[in-house]
């Protein structure tokens, strides 16, 4: 990818799950948090005992449809049925957004 299309870094620390990185699980849910740091996950309440911390620019590798989400405000999250499908956005309900 040439044109990076995050505000943010290719190197900027997200969050994610070990299953996600390792296991190549799909990210079906992510969260822009409202302090500007990403989550990427495979379930909607990831199991924190699997927590890990990548760069935003793996996750991209791991998934392209990712940068779809470049433009999501923080304090907002984002959900699909499965890979390739469109994603749903709405601010997150501990947002406050």
């Amino acid at each position: 990818m040439d044109a990076w299309p995050f505000d943010d870094p290719r190197n900027v620390a997200v969050f994610t799950v070990r299953s996600v990185w390792e296991q190549k699980r799909a990210i079906l849910f992510v969260y822009h948090n409202s302090d500007g740091a990403w989550q990427f996950h495979a379930d909607r309440e990831p199991d924190a005992s699997e927590a890990s911390v990548i760069a935003l620019e793996e996750v991209v590798e791991l998934d392209s449809g990712i940068v779809e989400l470049a433009d999501l405000p923080c304090g907002w999250c984002a959900w699909r049925s499965e890979p390739g499908h469109s994603w749903t956005r709405e601010p997150h309900p501990d947002s406050g957004s």
